[in-house]
């Protein structure tokens, strides 16, 4: 399988953010979100073709208990399923993030499905029809929902956001406590210019708050 990267940090997104973690991060998307964060798995994929042996090593030498498999879209990687299954012989806690595009049976102890809104659809002549039509699988989305203890993370760029949020939450009947609201952003002032009017409507609609603590500390930077 393709991997962009394998690093050790703290989760800083969702639930469990500010746990140490592993990340693994496949190469490769069948989305193209304009504001994409990590193009080198999406636009441009990089990486280089691992096997499952050798990451897993990898992964154990780092004596952490959770590991994060992230892309990209880690759903679509050859490999993911014994990948995912060797992390859980190994007894590490595994979160998946994914789109929620595309259904694999992984192992996973917590489904962390960011369902792409509109604002993710580029104006690209080759790829926007195709994000458009792609980013929103909703039998794909129902079936995590059910297979996976989960979390809803969404990715806000505007106040107007919140119309189409609570459409897709209300049509999924996923309680408010599993619904994370994000801002866009790759900035830390961009982030908090965003969390100001953010968090009001995080209180409103009983939905909980996504701080993004990498992007906080690091910023724009790439394997931390």
């Amino acid at each position: 399988m393709k991997i962009a990267e394998v690093f050790f940090s703290v989760q800083g997104e969702g639930k469990l953010v500010g746990v140490p973690s592993v990340f693994v991060r496949t190469s490769g998307c069948n989305l193209r979100c304009t504001w994409c964060d990590t193009p080198y798995t999406s636009w441009e994929p990089e990486g280089e073709m691992r096997d499952v042996e050798s990451l897993l090593a990898q992964v154990a030498a780092f004596g952490a208990r959770h590991v994060v498999v992230t892309g990209g879209e880690p759903m679509i990687a050859p490999g993911v399923v014994p990948l995912t299954q060797g992390l859980r012989d190994q007894g590490l806690h595994i979160t998946v993030e994914t789109a929620g595009t595309v259904f694999a049976p992984v192992a996973c102890d917590l489904m962390s499905i960011s369902p792409k809104l509109r604002n993710s659809t580029p104006d690209d002549e080759r790829w926007g029809a195709v994000h458009e039509r792609t980013r929103l699988q909703l039998p794909v989305l129902r079936r995590l929902m059910e297979d996976y203890a989960y979390q809803l993370k969404f990715v806000v760029a505007a106040p107007e956001d919140l119309e189409e949020i609570l459409a897709l939450v209300a049509d999924l009947g996923a309680p408010g406590e599993n619904v994370l609201l994000m801002p866009e952003g790759r900035s830390p002032e961009t982030l908090r210019e965003r969390a100001t009017w953010l968090v009001p409507l995080c209180l409103q609609h009983g939905f909980r708050y996504s701080p993004r603590v990498h992007v906080d500390i690091w910023g724009d930077r790439r394997g931390v």
